[in-house]
């Protein structure tokens, strides 16, 4: 149900007199209200907010209306005098979390720099004091040509870059190295509470750059969302100023970074190689599953010329409808330009109903082609073993099966996740093989993409390999 459709029926009470309302979702901290009866009452006065559910009742004030003459057919708008409260919690799941609620953690959290490591406490603080030297200086050569023609801006911006800029991202691959040689040997617990300081003293640069930004912000509630694979992609300059543009482009460029790009040249290679196997001869599509598909920019390297779509019938799996939605639409835009159909269907799925909803994987067909680039660093080894099997099982006899994970030698590992606060799996190859050591294949090899980053499981079935 959308928000703005979440309606209930409540009370308000004004000396002792109880009056029936409805109440509509109107934003996070506030309701549209409608009186049921008549009643006389002025936007001074306060209320107190009943809600009945089942033999439960909530008692929630003092709240006040506020005219708002936007709204049609409301008496108007509620909003509450001493403690907000999250309208779409308290509607969609009769539960009350106040805006302060995050307050109660403070002493615990303020607690917190006691344990931070005075080594790392001092390169924090130089940290800080060097960027907002760095930060200073490009925001004073940004305000001298803010004025210029556009075109003039874009060419001194450039040359800004390509002399201070180079300089900034070998100081920021030094203080990289610098941090990784701190924590190295730290706990994950030690990496939990000095990370979050780390990053609660730079949050003010963090948020300059785009991709950090939304990291550390997780908007759909988590890291590498579609966006930030949508940003890691096109690998360009992006940001309100040079400092962000440096900052966001440094990110992008890292070597976990590239291996989100080499990664895609990966998977199409092997699945063309798989398509053009004397092995394979059969005259229809082959059926392609992408689990944790994302926005699916490998389809502009699949899909190269018209020819290309008429050998793959895809299935993208993923639990985000933003990302289908991103990824109907490139496939829209390929479609356009080859005036051709592609064959593509989407799955709304987590990995939770793929294991365990029968009625679910009853649908799925065999496949010929299986592949997961980005799902199995978030997985913990049990659940990452069963989705091995799962997916095995849905292969077709001599289909093959490739599955991504971040290698513990991954360059970028501290700056993912002191900096950006994504945290991954990591494993090493003997440990991400343990984990299809129950598919009864022999065939199975692990493959590195160009940076060494990640690394792929690649699983091939038998001729005579019984699906499910």
């Amino acid at each position: 149900m959308k928000q703005n459709d979440l309606t209930i029926s409540a009370f308000l009470e004004k000396n002792d007199r109880i009056i029936p309302v409805t109440a509509r979702y109107a934003s996070r901290y506030s309701l549209w209200i409608k009186f049921l009866q008549d009643f006389e009452f002025t936007f001074d006065d306060t209320f107190t907010l009943i809600i009945h559910n089942n033999s439960n009742s909530m008692r929630i004030g003092p709240c006040r209306l506020i005219s708002d003459p936007a709204q049609d057919g409301h008496d108007g708008r509620l909003f509450f005098l001493k403690y907000f409260y999250d309208t779409y919690s308290l509607l969609s799941k009769n539960k009350l979390v106040k805006i302060q609620s995050s307050l109660n953690d403070l002493p615990v959290i303020l607690a917190r720099k006691d344990k931070i490591n005075k080594s790392f406490k001092d390169f924090t603080a130089n940290l800080t004091y060097d960027l907002s030297v760095y930060k200073n200086l490009f925001d004073c050569l940004d305000s001298k040509y803010k004025e210029e023609p556009e075109a003039i801006k874009k060419e001194v911006q450039k040359a800004i870059i390509n002399t201070e800029g180079h300089k900034f991202w070998r100081f920021l691959n030094e203080k990289l190295k610098e941090l990784e040689n701190l924590v190295v040997n730290f706990s994950a617990e030690e990496h939990q509470y000095h990370g979050f300081y780390f990053r609660r003293q730079l949050w003010h640069f963090l948020l300059c750059s785009p991709l950090m930004a939304r990291t550390n912000l997780k908007p759909r509630g988590y890291s590498g969302d579609s966006e930030i694979m949508k940003m890691i992609y096109l690998n360009d300059y992006q940001g309100e100023s040079t400092f962000s543009n440096l900052l966001h482009k440094h990110g992008v460029e890292h070597a976990a970074a590239q291996s989100v790009r080499n990664r895609i040249t990966l998977i199409v290679n092997l699945l063309y190689n798989f398509q053009k196997n004397e092995h394979v001869h059969s005259p229809n599509k082959l059926k392609v599953l992408s689990v944790g598909s994302g926005p699916a920019f490998e389809m502009w390297d699949v899909f190269r010329s018209p020819n290309d779509c008429s050998k793959f019938h895809f299935y993208l799996l993923d639990q985000d409808p933003k990302a289908h939605s991103e990824a109907a639409n490139l496939i829209q835009t390929i479609e356009k330009k080859f005036k051709t159909k592609i064959d593509v269907e989407f799955i709304h799925a987590s990995v939770r109903t793929m294991l365990f909803s029968r009625t679910f994987n009853d649908k799925l067909v065999h496949f010929d082609f299986i592949y997961s680039m980005g799902l199995f660093d978030y997985l913990s080894d049990p659940v990452a073993r069963a989705v091995i099997t799962r997916l095995y099982k849905m292969l077709k006899p001599g289909g093959e099966m490739v599955v991504g994970n971040f290698h513990t030698s991954n360059p970028s590992r501290y700056y993912m996740s002191y900096w950006c606060d994504w945290v991954l799996n990591l494993r090493t190859e003997e440990e991400f093989v343990a984990l299809s050591t129950d598919t009864p294949s022999k065939n199975r090899s692990i493959i590195f993409e160009d940076t060494g980053s990640q690394m792929f499981l690649h699983v091939k079935t038998s001729p005579n390999h019984k699906n499910r």
